[in-house]
């Protein structure tokens, strides 16, 4: 169980029993933390993990906000499969490319894994009532894990989010409302309608836990590639690169977060992957700060992109992403809307897989760093695809006219 909450930034601690959305002395996101010395000397270990039958992420619940004797809400996300890529197109220039594919997850997108943490930890707490802005999937997912809950829910969305997302939320009986504008406009009345009614506040990195649930790709991506090159057993291997398309960026986080947590385990060495941030070229807050040889992002003007989950002009964990990436020797780059889409095309007709549009732009990405020599040929690369192209078939007109 967790056993203390603080400041990402300034390190103020919090009290963890009780609802907490943002650090009240500067207002950037919290973190939990566990006693892993104390996991560390109990025999908490890989093999540990390993025997345990539960097909979902709470198989790492040592490390989640669970408490003790609590069932959690869970659909049973995680444990989606890290595919490695045929040497053939895009990815014949790379022995060891993978995607780690997160459409596998309930409501097809990885968005399931942050909110069975936030839904369950909430539910101890006492939440009846939960809200959120949403540029797509957050927003399914959450419907999907408040009903679980049984909790009542608000969505608030962007009037042209995909239609998929929007039926998704609806069909669940969740409140939705659709707003002319992006998602920091949703947040603001998502806020407003926290203050007015009393709802919790489930905004990314705007409470605790969804990053909790996030982090878990990071611990499986471990047993995945160990797994998966047929490493030893013992200690657990990381790639030479993770490449993630980021919009707030809770995953990039919560996954840089869990290596940490597993070199405290023993789990792994110092090591990490170099981690590649990518964004939409028409919404680029990360890229822009980071480029600038700045730690925080202004608000992107006039963002657009059909990747609707990287069309966030403003994220409150910036400071976090661009730490990640330039502690691990990695990069940020962007992608067109053109490319992205050309993407999903390559990953469909050359793998098999048919990847949402943030996807196919670090499927784009993968190849560019690769042409430029940045990436070579017998580097571990996993490339995440974080949800299911299905959801976007409006993007795809000429295809479906055959």
């Amino acid at each position: 169980m967790h056993t203390a909450l603080h400041c990402a930034l300034c390190g103020l601690p919090h009290d963890i029993q009780k609802l907490q959305n943002v650090c009240t002395s500067c207002g950037k996101p919290l973190l939990a933390s566990y006693d892993l010395a104390r996991l560390r000397a109990d025999g908490w270990t890989p093999e540990v993990v390993r025997r345990r039958t539960e097909r979902s992420l709470w198989r790492f619940r040592e490390v989640l906000p669970l408490e003790e004797g609590q069932t959690p809400v869970t659909l049973g996300e995680g444990q989606t499969p890290l595919l490695k890529c045929a040497r053939r197109g895009g990815a014949a220039k790379f022995a060891r490319l993978y995607v780690k594919d997160e459409a596998a997850n309930p409501t097809a997108s990885f968005k399931a894994r942050g909110m069975t943490a936030a839904i369950t930890r909430a539910a101890a707490l006492g939440v009846k009532e939960v809200a959120l802005p949403s540029a797509g999937n957050a927003g399914g997912a959450a419907a999907m894990y408040a009903s679980a809950a049984g909790m009542q829910c608000h969505v608030y969305m962007p009037d042209d989010t995909p239609a998929a997302n929007i039926v998704e939320c609806r069909v669940a009986g969740v409140d939705v409302q659709l707003i002319r504008g992006l998602i920091n406009d949703c947040g603001k009345l998502v806020r407003e309608g926290c203050e007015k009614h009393g709802w919790f506040d489930l905004s990314t990195l705007k409470e605790p836990f969804r990053v909790e649930g996030k982090k878990t790709m990071g611990y499986e991506l471990a047993f995945d590639l160990t797994d998966a090159e047929g490493l030893s057993a013992g200690k657990l291997r990381l790639p030479d690169c993770i490449i993630y398309p980021a919009g707030g960026g809770t995953g990039l986080i919560g996954m840089w977060k869990a290596f940490d947590e597993m070199q405290q385990l023993g789990w792994i060495g110092s090591e990490r992957p170099k981690m590649v941030l990518v964004q939409a070229a028409g919404c680029a807050p990360i890229v822009t700060a980071y480029e600038a040889g700045k730690e925080f992002a202004e608000l992107f003007p006039n963002a657009s992109t059909v990747a609707s989950g990287l069309r966030v002009p403003v994220a409150v964990g910036d400071f976090l992403m661009i730490r990640a990436v330039r502690q691990s020797g990695g990069t940020c780059m962007t992608i067109s809307d053109a490319d992205l889409l050309d993407g999903v095309r390559e990953l469909a007709a050359e793998q098999g897989l048919f990847v949402c549009p943030e996807g196919g732009a670090a499927w784009k990405a993968a190849r560019l760093l690769r042409q430029r020599g940045w990436l070579h040929e017998d580097d571990s690369v996993v490339v995440f695809n974080t949800g299911s192209g299905l959801k976007y078939t409006h993007l795809f007109g000429t295809e479906a006219q055959g």
